[in-house]
Formats: structure tokens, C-alpha cells, sequence
């Protein structure tokens, strides 16, 4: 399916002017930034590279998307002619998935033509703002959790089609598993489910649900046990699964006491090693208010698929550089006030002590390489062909890599400013 028309309006007439006037074969180049931190955030997290990178191979102007635009007299019959045609024939580089982002850092930079990038500002948008921010929440959870793993079960509260990324973007930032079996066809992910209250409910008893449950799936399966009576329904697992039993979710109530109660009850009845997990609205803070709660595991959905607050990362696309009529590259730069942006075409680095430690985000458009400085920027597309797909397995590991190099302050959960200080050469 072409994804050509996730496109906004403006992008189209923006290209119908500058060809009457000329200037849309002119070299050009897109910088994709976020002026600041949304929500008092730390940190950000790079996700979404890769569907990008599947969104511009399928960026294609087909009979379809042409007869919309002509019937809905979008653009002029030479436009249609140039969209007919188009293949984006450029350079694009970015921060590799998984990776950390500060503000004014260059997360994605795209060399073309004008005609060429401006197209795709909205799509490129679109994926980066959506998967950053939920994978930056996503990593604050992670951390909150520990080595407790947490299952990402939001697909019931957005998008059909933000659920799928939201999975994928959570999956990178350190979750187990998620309930949404699209993103595990597409994407490979673990995917993990119990049981709702109305399978419970269903049955002429609690019991008769359990066994139900324990007949067709095993003891090892994980029961609902706050349907009724929480202690009942824990001698009734017991009492059927034994200490068998895999683990109980607790879905309501006072979270942290139910889970004391709960662990308290299953030793005493021999379920040494039946798991307790817990849902319930749960966001970075409540689980961080659980660290000492006898939990092994979070399910987590409302506030992952909304990025726990902030639903988008706030990220832009400027145009930082241009061709001149004399064929030379020049900056170029918005004033407007509250909103200015700085030109030149970029490379990033991050500047490391002598520990491994991340102490600078350095911008640069002097090309010259800092000492300890281990560069950002990477290959992504060239002469319009992908070159930089990765297995989401790397962007998983990379962003362990990069969180231990945080300092410590920076895993905090109250606001505050940007962990590593932006600088600019």
C-alpha cells in the first residue's frame, strides 16, 4: 500500500510553487530536532527509524493517489506529472534506534532535493513523533521496574495502527513482551496474554473458570484472581494448580498491599514460585512506588500507548541548508521568536569521560571529529536505496548500552533539564 498520501496538504503546495518558480530542484537539507524536552523529560529515546525506513520504500505516487489529487484539484496537471515520477533519489542519516536524544540533537537529517525532502516531512513526523515518545516513556518504566519485566498491553486504548507501533517503540526501550499479536507477526516480538474478568465471569463459578483455564493451558498459566475475593481465589489456584501454579494477576486495589497479602498466602500454601503480576493503570510512578512490594512482573497499557503523559516528542522539520543560484550550499535559519532554529548541515557526537560517561552532546558543522567523541549520525539511505535496516534486536540492546551511560540523576522521574548539555561548534 502506498503511503504517499499520509501526507499533509501543505506539503503539496509548497512543491507546485517552488516548481513554477524554479527552486524545487535545488539541493536541499532537512534536519529532524526537538527544541526541548517534553514534560520535563531527561531524556529521549530514538524509535521509529525503522518504519520510516518501510514508509519511504512504499512512498510511491500511483494511479490512486494521482486520481485523488486531479479530482480533488489538490495540485496542477505539471505537478501531477512530477508526482508521477517521483522516487526519493537522496542521502538521509540519523541517530540509530535505541538511542538517547537531547535537545537540538540532529535525529534524522535528509540530503535531496527541495521537492524531494519536502515530501516527506510529514511521514517522517508522523512515525518519529508518535514512536519516540513512547519509547521514552517506555524507558523511564523500564528503569522504574528494574529487572522485573513488564508486558505492554495497550492496544484497547489507542490506534489500531498506533498499537502495533507502540508495541514495537516499547519492545526497543526494554519491555518483554506485548499482548498485540500484529506487532509480533510483523516485528518478531514476544507476545504474552492471561485472562480477562469475563472469562471468570462466564463461568457458573470462580473455580469452575480456573479449571477451565488450568485444563486447557496448564498449571503454569497465570490466573485472575480479583474477580471476587482475592484469598479465596488464591486457595481456589492453589488448591487446583498447585505449587505448580506459573502466577496470579491483581488487577484493582491497593496494588502494594494486595501483593504482600497475596505473596504471604501462596508460601504459606506452598506456591513458593508462583509469580505475582500486577496491572491497573500503572505508569512509571506507580510502578516505582512498587520497588519494594514482593511484585515479579507489570502490565502496562493506558499510559504507554500515551506516552504517560506526552504524546509526542515534540520533534520538527527544518530546512537548514540550500542550494544558492551560484550551485554553492548555504545555511539558512528561522528568527521567529520563541521558535528559532540554528543552520548548516550538522554532524553529532557524543563527547565520553575516561569512565564510559556520557558528558556532551556536541553539534558541529566544522567537520571536525572531537577526542571521545563517538558519532551519531549514521548511513540510513543512499542515492535513494535503504542501506541501514537493523534488526529491532540491536536497537533493543543499544538502548541498554546507552541508559548505562546516563548519569545517575538522570533515571530521576520529577522533571527536570536535559541529562547531557547540548553544545554547538
Amino acid at each position: 500500500m502506498s503511503t504517499a498520501l499520509l501526507t499533509d496538504h501543505y506539503e503539496l503546495t509548497m512543491l507546485q510553487a517552488a516548481l513554477r518558480s524554479g527552486a524545487a530542484h535545488r539541493r536541499a537539507v532537512f534536519e529532524v530536532f526537538a527544541r526541548h524536552l517534553p514534560g520535563g523529560r531527561r531524556y529521549g529515546v530514538v524509535a521509529g527509524t525503522g518504519r520510516v525506513l518501510d514508509e519511504l520504500e512504499r512512498f510511491r505516487f500511483g494511479d490512486e493517489e494521482l486520481s485523488h489529487l486531479r479530482d480533488h484539484r489538490v495540485v496542477d496537471e505539471s505537478t501531477l506529472e512530477f508526482l508521477a515520477d517521483y522516487r526519493f533519489s537522496g542521502n538521509i542519516f540519523g541517530y540509530c534506534e535505541g538511542d538517547l536524544y537531547f535537545p537540538a540533537s540532529p535525529i534524522m537529517v535528509v540530503e535531496g532535493t527541495f521537492a524531494e525532502a519536502v515530501l516527506l516531512e510529514t511521514i517522517i513526523l508522523s512515525a518519529l513523533n508518535h514512536d519516540c515518545a513512547i519509547a521514552s516513556a517506555a524507558s523511564r518504566m523500564t528503569n522504574a521496574a528494574g529487572k522485573r519485566p513488564i508486558i505492554e498491553m495497550g492496544s484497547r486504548r489507542t490506534h489500531e495502527a498506533a498499537a502495533v507501533a507502540a508495541a514495537r517503540a516499547a519492545y526497543i526501550a526494554g519491555f518483554a513482551s506485548t499482548s498485540n499479536l500484529m506487532a509480533g507477526r510483523l516485528y518478531g516480538l514476544p507476545t504474552a496474554g492471561t485472562a480477562a474478568h469475563a472469562f471468570t465471569l462466564l463461568h457458573d463459578s470462580e473455580r469452575a473458570a480456573f479449571e477451565a483455564q488450568i485444563a486447557s493451558l496448564g498449571p503454569e498459566t497465570t490466573l485472575l484472581v480479583d474477580t471476587y475475593d482475592v484469598a479465596e481465589a488464591v486457595r481456589t489456584a492453589v488448591d487446583l494448580a498447585g505449587a505448580k501454579l506459573g502466577a496470579v494477576r491483581i488487577d484493582s486495589g491497593d496494588l502494594a498491599a494486595a501483593a504482600q497479602e497475596v505473596r504471604e498466602q501462596l508460601d504459606a500454601l506452598g506456591a513458593f514460585n508462583t509469580r505475582i503480576l500486577v496491572t491497573s493503570d500503572l505508569d512509571e510512578y506507580a510502578i516505582a512506588a512498587l520497588a519494594a512490594a514482593p511484585v515479579d512482573g507489570y502490565g502496562v497499557g493506558t499510559s504507554l500507548v500515551t506516552g504517560s503523559g506526552v504524546p509526542t516528542a515534540a520533534l520538527v522539520y527544518k530546512l537548514v541548508a540550500r542550494e544558492t543560484a551560484t550551485g554553492r550550499l548555504e545555511a539558512v535559519a528561522k528568527r521567529s521568536v520563541g521558535k528559532p532554529s540554528r543552520g548548516g548541515r550538522k554532524e553529532a557526537y557524543r563527547l565520553m569521560d575516561e569512565y564510559g560517561h556520557a558528558e556532551t552532546e556536541l553539534i558541529t558543522t566544522g567537520g571536525l571529529v572531537p577526542e571521545r567523541g563517538v558519532p551519531l549520525l549514521h548511513e540510513l539511505v543512499r542515492d535513494g536505496e535503504v542501506v541501514g535496516r537493523e534488526p529491532l534486536s540491536a536497537a533493543r540492546e543499544r538502548h541498554a548500552a546507552a541508559i548505562a551511560t546516563l548519569p545517575l540523576d538522570a533515571l530521576h522521574l520529577g522533571r527536570g533539564y536535559a541529562a547531557v548539555p547540548t553544545e554547538f561548534t
